[in-house]
């Protein structure tokens, strides 16, 4: 993807403006940034404002800042694995600048590493193959022996910790119409807006807490979806000369290239690019549950593969990290709060290399923990004052409840009536002296719907399908026997 296709994607431009300015580059020259700003497409200060957090190219091997022998083994085993043949195959699977692979195949070739095979299919000198010699295929293993990764050169931990301070969340303002935006389908008070927007903006710590099944889950994912802006995440970081993995499909959600059309696909030799070797991502959002263990906020070492595995909270930096039934892990409340002390007071982390060696990383993430246990339980008062903003989920008002219920009848096409949803409050208060839970409402529509597609019904309310569904809400109790 080009620069041109990020500014649309991130809504600074048009999709037109950047056709327009191509056309204009096309006729005389230049740079395609100087002509949206001509243009008037882009101010341009927020044009530099987004170059400065868009990684550059490195323009040759020297400006990776990454030893030539490092760069060279990723290449052979890039090869050697893929069975790679072209440049062009080479630059696709390393992620670096095709001028800077031409620079990296010359080394080889002079190292008796390659050797030319010459053109394939064509008379164009990046289709030139290319193929191991014995000595490169030699020096490949050995290069496997210390390390299985392959795959995208890695950038350093000093471009790495740059780039997340460039990209902190702090850095994008939170307004009231993003947060009232974000939680438009959920019935909530609107304190939660003024409060959950000031934590946002802070960029800090935010404890959720209430009893279960109020939808303080569905609250920090919706508060985590505030935040709009482009981050890049590397494929992976070098420290010491220990490869570290980072790039998570499951976590880091790339931005989308749009379909290439005939004048971008002419133009691109045109268009300015950024590192490859970083992809433009939305903002993370991880979430860990009960099955977070201390092992897992620590670099993971392979010693079949021999490289690291980066832990949660460094995937999810630049973004948010929620904790989610804390005080239900495996490892108890202390330990886990005694690990995150540091890294929410100054901002940086500590992590270990097999080798014995510590480096820092930036904490640059905001952490939200959430439980249904009384917070003063979990936690002693020292740890509670650092965390500086604390949200209680409670049960909903009987007005919400009703506003839930009629929003979940809506999605299931379920008629319902005043008269229905009182009794429903008045069997779940008074008959079965259970609170209002905001859960409640998908839970007995769904169960109504499952009984009525058993009965061979269409989907209605009736008064026995509602009993049996406000049944289930919890197992009956029985007084013991005399």
């Amino acid at each position: 993807m080009r620069i041109g296709d990020l500014l649309v994607r991130a809504k600074l431009v048009s999709q037109e403006q950047v056709a327009h300015a191509l056309e204009l580059q096309s006729a005389q020259g230049g740079r395609l940034g100087d002509h949206l700003v001509a243009s008037g497409a882009i101010s341009q200060s927020h044009l530099e404002s987004f170059l400065h957090r868009t990684p550059p190219e490195p323009a040759n091997v020297a400006a990776t800042r990454i030893d030539e022998n490092e760069l060279l083994s990723l290449l052979m085993k890039g090869i050697y694995k893929g069975r790679l043949e072209s440049s062009r195959q080479f630059a696709d699977a390393i992620k670096l600048p095709y001028p800077l692979v031409v620079e990296l195949v010359r080394m080889a070739v002079d190292r008796k590493l390659l050797y030319a095979r010459g053109l394939r299919n064509s008379d164009i000198l990046s289709d030139m193959s290319y193929a191991p010699t014995d000595e490169g295929r030699r020096w490949t293993l050995d290069a496997l022996e210390r390390s299985q990764y392959s795959g995208p050169a890695p950038v350093t931990l000093e471009e790495f910790t740059d780039q997340v301070n460039l990209q902190k969340l702090t850095n994008e303002v939170v307004t009231v119409e993003r947060v009232r935006s974000s939680l438009r389908d959920m019935a909530f008070d609107e304190t939660l807006i003024e409060q959950g927007g000031t934590a946002l903006n802070s960029g800090r710590a935010l404890l959720l807490y209430g009893p279960p099944g109020n939808g303080k889950t569905s609250l920090a994912l919706r508060l985590a979806r505030v935040f709009t802006d482009l981050i890049y995440v590397p494929y992976a970081v070098i420290v010491e000369g220990q490869i570290i993995r980072l790039y998570d499909p499951s976590i880091h959600i790339p931005v989308a290239a749009p379909v290439a059309t005939e004048e971008t696909a002419a133009s691109f030799m045109r268009l300015e690019d950024y590192d490859g070797r970083w992809i433009p991502c939305r903002r993370p959002f991880v979430i860990a549950g009960g099955e977070l263990t201390l092992e897992m906020l620590e670099l993971s070492y392979d010693k079949n593969s021999r490289f690291y595995e980066a832990p949660l909270h460094m995937k999810a930096l630049g973004g948010c990290f929620v904790i989610d039934d804390f005080g239900r892990q495996l490892v108890s409340p202390t330990q886990l709060l005694n690990r995150w002390i540091v890294p929410l007071e100054s901002r940086v982390d500590y992590l270990k290399l097999h080798t014995g060696k510590s480096f820092t990383i930036p904490f640059e993430e905001m952490v939200m923990f959430s439980t249904n246990l009384e917070p003063e339980d979990l936690m002693d008062p020292a740890f509670l004052r650092r965390l500086p903003y604390k949200i209680e989920v409670g049960s909903p008002t009987v007005s919400m409840y009703k506003q839930i219920f009629s929003q979940e009848c809506f999605r299931a096409n379920l008629a319902l009536s005043e008269e229905i949803v009182d009794a429903i409050v008045h069997k779940i208060r008074e008959e079965k002296q259970l609170p209002l839970a905001a859960y409640q409402p998908k839970f007995i529509v769904d169960q109504v719907l499952a009984t009525c597609r058993f009965l061979g019904q269409p989907p209605h309310f009736e008064p026995r399908f509602v009993d049996y569904a406000i049944e289930n809400l919890r197992v009956r109790r029985h007084s013991p026997a005399a």
